[in-house]
């Protein structure tokens, strides 16, 4: 009588030490699995403070002692990097799908717009409609020929700008080269956008959407503890998230009005088709595809263009500018090219790039020593993966080091040189994924999708700069003092902006400009 009492009892002991012993073998198993080796680090706290500032360096530094794949526990989050062309090129060949999601920080929640973001979307049917729209429809080779005159018309603005700004300091001090570029940039994605300029450069106030986006790139860019540790994020300890989602509120209403005018235009008056055209006409289809697109999705990929394209081609042009200014052999040389190919009496075209071969090569040279991005937008892993012989936890977080692979001397000879001659000796080595000892724009099914525009701007840009003005340092600055120290942001950028003095031709030997 007794036995049959107590044993409902027992057998709930009996299996709550089933479970416990199970969970501890499991535990136990897990930690016994190998992880890539790494650093030790504080507790709670783990490699945080070792990353430092500039994570990207600090990174690399580890690459000596622990090998090219070093694993950290940053705050609470178990994270991954890859620090070598070799074990990049078995990470995107063999284990792209399994970490195809995205690492997704907080700023980056507000208004749900990691959702519509085609750079931060979790891998599935939105995200592959959205990539097949940008590829397919929007930044194809035939649209961006089409587009050519916008963006030739803004770079003539910059000229202008430049040209203005150069008269209004003392003899001797430069300008701000990328802001400038920042500036025409963002009208470039205005036009090819929405069809209009959004910023005037001497206006102090500027546009309102201009601000807007201006708060997001900036909040965007810090460090957020409650990314290392997700149980502050009730508290918002440094108020990112309040200021991300004000700005943003604001961005989106004015992008809604931007959308609702261009619905309320007759669209048979247009001459040409923008993106938001593109957009608009999918959206209203009617197809089961079309009904994935939100209008708030929309507005959302609107913010995105601008987030994505002003900050990366006006640091990467900041770079270029300030690598060729202290190697004026190089700065010489595509010069001469430039002369040679172009010559005086028109601008750099679009359709010169391809016989300007050195040109390339100084674009190619700047992106590997100085990618925008450095840690590229990281990854996460979708499941549990065996990784070159190492365990990794499901939502590991993953850095791909651009940075450190662009400078690996396993991949590349003097590796800390600006040399852009390496890349005309072996012009086939590109930035479009397939050559992985150099991925300043990403790799596998989630590489940047701007690639094939972001190579018309870069070079029609820098031509364009480099043809119009004769360039020298700042009186203050020479090859052997200037500060190529970087800062990171939602880019990496000069710590100290480049000033750089312009003299610009005479426009007599430009009659299209006269």
């Amino acid at each position: 009588m007794a036995t049959s009492e107590y044993s409902p009892l027992f057998l709930l002991l009996l299996l709550s030490l089933s479970l416990f012993l199970f969970l501890l073998r499991r535990k136990t198993a897990a930690r016994n699995r190998r992880l890539p080796p790494g650093p030790p680090g504080w507790p709670i706290f783990g490699n945080m403070f070792q990353l430092g500032d500039m994570p990207h360096r600090a990174l690399t530094d580890l690459r000596a002692k622990h090998g090219p794949v070093v694993w950290l526990k940053i705050g609470a989050m178990n994270t991954m990097a890859i620090l070598s062309a070799d074990a990049a090129t078995v990470f995107f060949k063999h284990h792209d799908h399994a970490f195809s999601d995205r690492t997704i920080t907080e700023t980056m929640r507000v208004h749900n717009y990691d959702k519509s973001s085609l750079a931060l979307a979790p891998y599935g049917p939105y995200w592959r409609l959205m990539r097949r729209l940008v590829t397919v429809d929007m930044l194809v080779a035939k649209r961006i020929n089409d587009t050519a005159s916008v963006r030739r018309k803004c770079v003539n603005d910059m000229i202008t700008w430049v040209s203005k700004e150069s008269r209004k300091v003392e003899e001797g001090c430069g300008v701000h080269v990328g802001r400038f570029v920042f500036l025409m940039t963002f009208n470039l994605f205005g036009n090819l956008m929405l069809s209009r300029d959004l910023f005037d450069p001497e206006s102090e106030v500027g546009s309102e959407f201009f601000s807007a986006m201006m708060g997001l790139l900036e909040w965007t860019g810090h460090a957020n503890v409650t990314d290392l540790f997700p149980w502050l994020r009730w508290l918002d300890p440094q108020g990112l998230r309040r200021k991300m989602d004000r700005d943003m509120g604001k961005a989106l209403k004015i992008a809604s009005r931007f959308v609702k005018q261009r619905l309320e235009e007759q669209q048979c008056d247009k001459k040409s088709r923008d993106f938001l055209d593109v957009l608009i006409e999918f959206q209203s289809s009617n197809s089961e595809e079309a009904l994935q697109i939100s209008d708030k999705d929309l507005n959302i990929f609107i913010l995105e263009m601008f987030m994505a394209g002003s900050e990366t081609t006006s640091s990467t042009i900041e770079w270029a500018m300030t690598e060729l200014l202290c190697n004026r052999e190089c700065l010489e040389k595509v010069k001469s090219e430039l002369e040679s190919v172009v010559g005086r009496g028109r601008e750099v075209e679009e359709s010169d790039i391809d016989k300007l071969p050195y040109l390339q090569a100084v674009v190619k040279e700047t992106l590997r020593l100085h990618p925008p991005i450095p840690l590229l937008v990281p990854r996460k892993a979708t499941q549990d993966t065996e990784f070159m012989g190492y365990h990794i936890p499901k939502d590991t977080q993953v850095f791909v080091n651009a940075w450190a692979i662009g400078r690996d001397p396993g991949a590349w000879e003097q590796p800390l040189g600006f040399k852009p001659e390496r890349f005309t000796d072996c012009k086939k080595i590109d930035y479009k994924g397939h050559h992985l000892e150099f991925i300043p724009f990403g790799a596998g099914r989630r590489m940047c999708a701007g690639v094939p525009l972001a190579h018309r701007v870069l070079h029609l840009v820098l031509g364009s700069l480099l043809h119009r003005f004769h360039w020298e340092l700042d009186c203050h600055v020479t090859p052997s003092t200037i500060d190529m120290r970087d800062k990171l942001g939602i880019t990496m950028r000069k710590l100290q902006p480049l000033l750089a003095v312009p003299t610009l031709i005479p426009s007599s030997q430009y009659p299209s400009l006269s």
